[in-house]
């Protein structure tokens, strides 16, 4: 008997690994894939040289948007969004949120263009480290909002130019 609430069907049975789906199953394809995770974070920074509002010290609500691709593994992963959030936590927002940008960066004028290409070559480091844990995992890019209209964006094709 099927039970019914309100047109949505009940799951009685749930699927079973090694009964109903074999392990070997769980591995749809060998394909690239691309997988990405937003954050936010926010910071104070002023810019040099710079004749406007932002050679003042001011701050951002920052979001920023990784694109990381790679092959999945035996269980269809490519890569686990629980470890991109692992690797932004520990290795890159200690260093930009409720951070004084032009203080904790390298020395740089912070703008949004500077940013984004730190924080794409820090995940690439941090990728770079753990190869052994993904299959060809790589950056494919990174978008840096300093505001909800405009952002800066850096792309693997761009950084491996130079």
């Amino acid at each position: 008997m099927e039970n019914k609430i309100f047109g949505f069907r009940i799951v009685e049975d749930l699927q079973k690994i090694d009964k109903d789906i074999n392990r070997n199953q769980l591995k749809y394809h060998n394909k690239r894939v691309l997988v990405s995770k937003e954050f936010t974070f926010d910071a104070a920074h002023h810019l040099h040289c710079y004749d406007g509002k932002c050679k003042n010290l001011h701050g951002h609500t920052y979001k920023v948007v990784f694109g990381i691709s790679g092959f999945v593994n035996e269980i269809g992963l490519a890569i686990d969004f629980g470890d991109i959030k692992d690797i932004w936590k520990a290795e890159i927002e200690i260093y930009l949120d409720h951070r004084y940008l032009n203080e904790t960066l390298p020395k740089m004028n912070t703008t949004a263009e500077n940013m984004v290409v730190w924080i794409y070559e820090k995940m690439k480091e941090s990728l770079e480290k753990r190869q052994n844990q993904y299959d060809g995992a790589r950056v494919e890019f990174v978008r840096l909002y300093e505001t909800p209209t405009s952002y800066a964006e850096a792309k693997r094709e761009w950084m491996e130019l130079e």
